[in-house]
């Protein structure tokens, strides 16, 4: 599991479960390393970090997913995805990190 949120004024944490798990994954690792001012920190079979900077200040910002597979021997497999944003620097992101959380999961529902 990811890490929680100490702070929900600065960080958001989502988990979802998807059938066909890995292939989403990949989606959103891609959908996430072409955000702009982002750079790809970390990449495994199921774990992706990354950093986004803001655009005038360029506050760091934390992106991670994490891929949890219920089955990992069966292709095509269940699994929960959970996708962690978060400031590094600040009380209060005003609401940065969830929108950029939930724009990413809209991208990927429109690739299908």
């Amino acid at each position: 599991s990811l890490k929680p949120i100490s702070n929900p004024f600065n960080s958001f944490l989502i988990e979802k479960e998807f059938n066909n798990a890995s292939s989403k994954f990949n989606k959103l690792i891609k959908i996430a390393s072409c955000l702009p001012r982002t750079s790809v920190l970390k990449k495994d079979n199921n774990y992706w970090k990354g950093v986004c900077k803001s655009l005038i200040f360029r506050f760091p910002d934390d992106l991670e997913i994490l891929l949890i597979l219920k089955n990992k021997n069966i292709k095509n497999s269940r699994g929960t995805i959970q996708i962690r944003s978060s400031s590094r620097i600040g009380q209060s992101d005003l609401g940065v990190n969830k929108k950029r959380v939930e724009n990413l999961l809209y991208e990927l529902e429109k690739l299908n």
